[in-house]
């Protein structure tokens, strides 16, 4: 049997959606538990998640919209995975695609779940500024850059006048790959 699991969050994640895209999947809308927004509630005492595991039985399969959907940060959603599998009650995730009565699923599961972006209340977590901004600004993939923003551009403004690669990258004091790599990212960023 499918029992379909959907958590609210304020101002991201309506339960209305939620509910109407787990009974598009075939999830019978009488057995559909909710719980709504209430970030004080810790997460032994939702409701809707008790009432789920309360009734599921070894076999059945709980459907959510996405794996965040089962706790409010890794811990919780991790915690909940757990409990599910020691019961061998299956786990569906209609956005990632996954199902944990495939092998691979199962192993999805617990990557995706310590991947997940999770609305966590920790203050640690969150910042005034939006996310966006947050990501290009302070989470950086790899090496830090060589060349500033300034600098970037006095090289394009150099190889516009007609500056050759070599000689700008010896007036900034990079190597040649570096400025040719730096001047690609750019193009491909407009």
């Amino acid at each position: 049997m499918s029992l379909g699991y959907a958590r609210e969050t304020p101002g991201a994640h309506a339960l209305g959606p939620q509910i109407d895209a787990l009974t598009e999947a075939g999830v019978d809308p009488g057995r559909i538990y909710t719980d709504a927004a209430d970030r004080a509630q810790p997460a032994d005492r939702r409701a809707g998640m008790n009432a789920l595991l309360d009734y599921a039985r070894a076999g059945d399969t709980t459907v959510v919209v996405g794996i965040d959907r089962l706790g409010r940060n890794i811990r919780e959603v991790m915690a909940i995975t757990r409990e599910l599998a020691k019961r061998r009650i299956g786990l569906r995730s209609l956005r990632e695609g996954i199902d944990t009565d495939d092998p691979t699923g199962a192993m999805v599961v617990g990557v995706l779940a310590s991947l997940a972006e999770l609305d966590d209340p920790s203050p640690a977590l969150t910042s005034a500024r939006p996310l966006t901004t947050r990501r290009r600004s302070e989470s950086t993939v790899g090496r830090p850059r060589v060349l500033d923003d300034e600098q970037v551009l006095r090289a394009e403004q150099m190889r516009a006048a007609g500056e050759s690669v070599p000689r700008i990258a010896q007036a900034l004091g990079v190597s040649r790959a570096t400025l040719y790599r730096t001047l690609a990212e750019r193009r491909t960023v407009r």
